[in-house]
């Protein structure tokens, strides 16, 4: 007989009593990290209380992306109101129509100018879920420029030694992977990533990061990310304000939700909390050098 142990459950369905909640404990490990969050999108207000309650929350500090050069501003400015805990990228999202030549020299030029207030390029990439889209509707899609101005951001990583943060997810990902080793770029994080097992391979031995939200609680094909991708290799994250099923349906996305993946991380690995949240806490750190 097979036996289900908590380990292989979602957090949801696991017995009552299995799920560490004990907020002394809390207080004594490892803070967080938020390794990828758009921390701009939110609304001002929320912005505000967000941060002034991260300290409380155990978090430690959030690595905030950009969409594009307006919100690479926006970034820069709750960097310099908040320096201990906001950490920016630049970048272009590929999620979104491909900008006008002068639009993309204007955000590399900012870039540029700002290489040393930002922790990394990102979040850059390609445009996988846009482009699905357009195939299933028939339309013609060309990925040839994102490829071009995702080749310009690998680039300028490279130039300037950042790290980059990418969005690319299954065949998208292996476009990455040559374009990072054409550049010999080695400091690549793939946030919430979904691929095939030789892909999840190639990047493990290239040294590539990846990044768990919280649907590693309640999703198979994370989980099973989890358990095969090295522990020095990947970090936390929430992506906010992108909102997360299962026993965060309805919740607005939060930093603190990153405590919910260490829990499920260190169960899938078979760690104590408390090793996970360090292993997890340092790996981000050494990762952006915050």
């Amino acid at each position: 007989m097979n036996v289900m142990r908590d380990s292989d459950r979602p957090l949801e369905s696991r017995p009552a009593g299995s799920i560490q909640t004990d907020a002394a404990l809390t207080e004594s490990i490892a803070p967080l990290i938020d390794a990828h969050i758009h921390l701009d999108s939110y609304d001002q207000t929320l912005q505000e209380e967000m941060l002034a309650g991260l300290p409380d929350d155990g978090v430690a500090g959030v690595i905030t992306v950009s969409m594009h050069l307006e919100s690479a501003r926006n970034n820069l400015r709750l960097t310099k109101r908040y320096p201990a805990l906001v950490h920016p990228a630049f970048g272009f999202h590929p999620e979104q129509p491909i900008p006008a030549q002068s639009d993309a020299d204007e955000l590399l030029a900012w870039m540029k100018r700002h290489a040393g207030e930002m922790v990394a390029v990102g979040e850059v990439g390609l445009p996988y879920y846009t482009r699905k889209e357009a195939e299933e509707a028939g339309r013609p899609f060309d990925s040839k420029p994102y490829e071009q101005l995702l080749e310009r951001f690998i680039a300028f990583a490279g130039e300037h030694d950042k790290p980059i943060v990418l969005h690319a997810v299954y065949e998208d990902a292996d476009t990455a992977c040559l374009l990072l080793e054409r550049y010999g770029i080695r400091r690549a994080h793939f946030h919430w990533f979904k691929g095939s097992p030789d892909t999840v391979r190639r990047m493990a031995e290239r040294g590539y990061f990846v990044s768990f939200t919280p649907d590693i609680v309640y999703e198979p094909e994370i989980r099973e990310l989890a358990r095969v991708y090295p522990p020095d290799q990947v970090m936390s994250e929430t992506d906010g304000p992108w909102p997360f099923e299962g026993p965060f349906a309805g919740q607005m996305t939060h930093p603190r939700m990153t405590a919910s993946v260490a829990e499920a991380w260190s169960l899938i690995q078979g760690l104590s909390l408390e090793e996970a949240r360090q292993r997890l806490y340092m790996n981000a750190k050494r990762f952006y050098g915050i």
